[in-house]
């Protein structure tokens, strides 16, 4: 399965981020599934990708030729795809993923992810998605989405289409043997 997993790029984060960014990808890579992911070497983008460079798993990088400069993009993927616009390049990150995991991250990751979630509620894709929960860091974010749902601007089908978790492992496993939601489009109508 192709995994694209989408998060922070930032080079201050906390080790308890990058632990378990670097345990998604030594998951990912222990059970044959290919990253595939923005390029970056920093960040959750590097940790995920070191995690798969040390279980010598397999990695797609997408990136826009303007990222192509010295320490940005992570040499060691397997595969480059380059792109002239970040439009492009989420476009190719999702025709070329099975699934979509969420890692902490910021605007940017948000971007990507509720875009994917959006396609999944208008049923332009069946692909698992899911969020890795590291230390509650989206705890505010889910608390959020559950107030849309309770004032009536979304539907809770919405929120049936993704799955969180706390632990690399479990994530991974459920991409493994999720049932991609095909809820009706009516279902998830705005109300």
């Amino acid at each position: 399965m192709h995994v694209c997993v989408y998060g922070a790029s930032s080079r201050e984060l906390a080790p308890n981020y990058i632990r378990a960014g670097e345990a998604l990808g030594k998951e990912l890579a222990r059970r044959g599934h290919t990253l595939v992911f923005g390029g970056g070497t920093t960040g959750l983008m590097g940790a995920v990708a070191r995690g798969v460079t040390a279980e010598n798993g397999r990695m797609l990088g997408i990136a826009p030729r303007f990222f192509n400069v010295d320490g940005i993009l992570y040499e060691a993927c397997d595969e480059w795809l380059y792109t002239d616009t970040m439009r492009e390049r989420k476009r190719l990150m999702e025709q070329r993923s099975d699934a979509f995991v969420m890692t902490p991250g910021g605007v940017g990751t948000f971007d990507e992810f509720f875009e994917i979630l959006t396609n999944a509620q208008l049923q332009l894709h069946h692909k698992p998605l899911a969020i890795l929960n590291t230390d509650g860091y989206f705890d505010l974010l889910l608390q959020f989405l559950q107030t849309g749902v309770e004032e009536r601007f979304m539907n809770q089908a919405t929120l049936d289409l993704f799955a969180v978790f706390t632990d690399p492992a479990d994530l991974v496993s459920y991409l493994e043997t999720a049932v991609p939601t095909a809820s009706s489009l009516e279902e998830n109508k705005p109300i």
